[in-house]
């Protein structure tokens, strides 16, 4: 039902007013009657009120006067004037102050009934309107079987945000638990709780009279805070004190949920109101993450496993004695993902907020020891494909360069040659021949460009010593004899002697 304030100070048409309402068959209510502006400024100030009859001519307080009053506190009033003076002035004047429409004494009932039809109608276009952007924001479940009640849109709302402690354990709670905890605390007053779409997270909206029991937002803050943890559930909330006008209610929320997220951390509950300010600590934390992020970085660059884990470990254990905010963590885990990605190691397709509600950050039932574990697990598999991959790309290497080299025996190859070919450093050719040819790579060459030097001199023996050394580019014959006496055991003159005689 809509309420209805009829302010007016002619009792017969006070009278006339009210009985003509009584009898339409329309979802609306006479509130309260008022003799004067002021009095009916005072109720509105007290109360919720839908539309507003007003006489323009009143004692104390006129009519024009106090629809410019009342729109102060209930912006979204619908007012129709009533006057027995079809004067331009009033008219212009109530124009500019928005009124819905103007009547003029005797009041009809054909008249009025036209005129509150249009009225009850704009307010229900209204009300579904905001009832579809308050679904924007709730849970699916709770849209399918949502039921506000009439009173849910009378006034403005007070607003706040419960959140499920991370890392807590407990059965899964959402508004169905709430709402006997949280009416207990705002009764006598109207309030609703509201599961939203981020599971785990409750949006409790109540009437602007809870302000009488609760002055202030710590004060409301801190009895819903001690009677959820009489229960057992851990909490951290952040309330909105300013009444908020429904239609603005998807935006507040999301509002709220930034602040919350800004500020949450992983041990301990914490109470916000939303009018008092917060440190912003988005700079300091990424100055915190950029010294902190090149050791963990070397570390997977160079593949060194045991020492990455133990290291993040340690991490973890820290800052949960610091009891680390939420938004820190979710930073170092979205760098984590983008170092492994970056490396070469494809962490499931996971991005940093993706990594951190898959491993039980925002779990209902999940524990910080729970979630360290499962992030040590899949740092050690992004580690162990990362050490894999590097096997396999480093013999994949090995195995071009060896074929690289005996297609160039005959020529003069350096190990600064072998890195310009295949575009790493000199230094990374070095390691991958001591990793898979156990030696290095001259040694390596030399004893390919030897094994070529017998098979020559046994194939064919009129060669002589001198050419095989030009040959396989030596370029100086005594220098071809001292390698060749190194990897054969014997001069290159003697070993042809010996092939000679077999």
């Amino acid at each position: 039902m809509f309420r209805i304030l009829i302010a007016e100070d002619s009792k017969p048409i006070l009278r006339n007013l009210q009985s003509l309402l009584n009898v339409m068959e329309l979802p609306v209510m006479v509130a309260a009657t008022a003799a004067n502006g002021e009095e009916a400024l005072g109720y509105i100030r007290q109360h919720p009120v839908d539309i507003l009859l007003t006489d323009i001519r009143m004692p104390k307080l006129g009519g024009l006067d106090l629809i410019a009053e009342a729109r102060q506190l209930q912006p979204e009033l619908k007012v129709v004037l009533i006057s027995g003076y079809n004067d331009f002035e009033y008219t212009r004047r109530a124009l500019s102050l928005q009124v819905f429409d103007y009547l003029l004494k005797p009041v009809e009932k054909g008249q009025l009934m036209e005129v509150m039809e249009r009225v009850v109608d704009g307010l229900e276009q209204q009300q579904a309107y905001d009832r579809i952007r308050l679904e924007e924001i709730t849970s699916p479940e709770y849209r399918e079987k949502i039921q506000l009640g009439t009173e849910f849109y009378a006034g403005p709302k007070l607003m706040l945000l419960v959140r499920k402690q991370p890392f807590t354990t407990g059965e899964k709670w959402d508004g169905e638990q709430l709402r006997p905890i949280i009416a207990k605390v705002c009764e006598p007053h109207c309030c609703w709780a509201i599961p939203t779409s981020l599971s785990g997270q409750v949006l409790v909206l109540a009437d602007e009279g809870l302000k009488d029991k609760y002055p202030s937002a710590y004060e409301w803050l801190d009895a819903i805070g001690r009677e959820l943890t009489a229960q057992g559930i851990p909490a951290s909330m952040i309330s909105q004190y300013k009444p908020v006008e429904h239609g603005d209610l998807p935006e507040a929320y999301r509002s709220l949920v930034r602040r919350l997220d800004e500020q949450l951390t992983a041990a301990s509950p914490i109470r916000l109101d939303a009018a008092l300010p917060v440190p912003d600590h988005t700079r300091t934390e990424a100055e915190s993450l950029d010294q902190l992020m090149p050791s963990f970085a070397e570390m997977v660059k160079q593949r060194q496993k045991e020492a990455f884990l133990l290291k993040l470990s340690e991490q973890l254990r820290k800052w949960y004695g610091v009891d680390v905010r939420i938004a820190r963590l979710e930073g170092f885990l979205s760098r984590l993902a983008d170092l492994f990605r970056v490396c070469g190691a494809d962490p499931g397709g996971w991005d940093g907020i993706q990594l951190a509600k898959q491993s039980q950050l925002y779990s209902l039932n999940g524990s910080y020891a729970a979630f360290c574990t499962d992030l040590l697990t899949w740092a050690k598999d992004c580690m162990d494909m990362l050490q894999t991959h590097s096997r396999k790309s480093s013999q994949e290497l090995y195995d071009q360069i060896d074929e690289y080299v005996r297609m160039n025996m005959y020529a003069h190859l350096s190990i600064n040659d072998l890195a310009q070919k295949f575009h790493v450093s000199p230094s990374y050719i070095s390691r991958i021949m001591k990793r898979h040819a156990k030696t290095t790579f001259v040694h390596y060459y030399m004893g390919l460009k030897i094994k070529e030097a017998c098979r020559l001199m046994k194939q064919k023996p009129k060669l002589k010593v001198k050419d095989i050394s030009d040959l396989l580019a030596f370029g100086d014959q005594h220098y071809f004899s001292r390698v060749f006496k190194e990897h054969a055991g014997c001069s290159p003159t003697m070993f042809k002697e010996q092939s000679a005689e077999r």
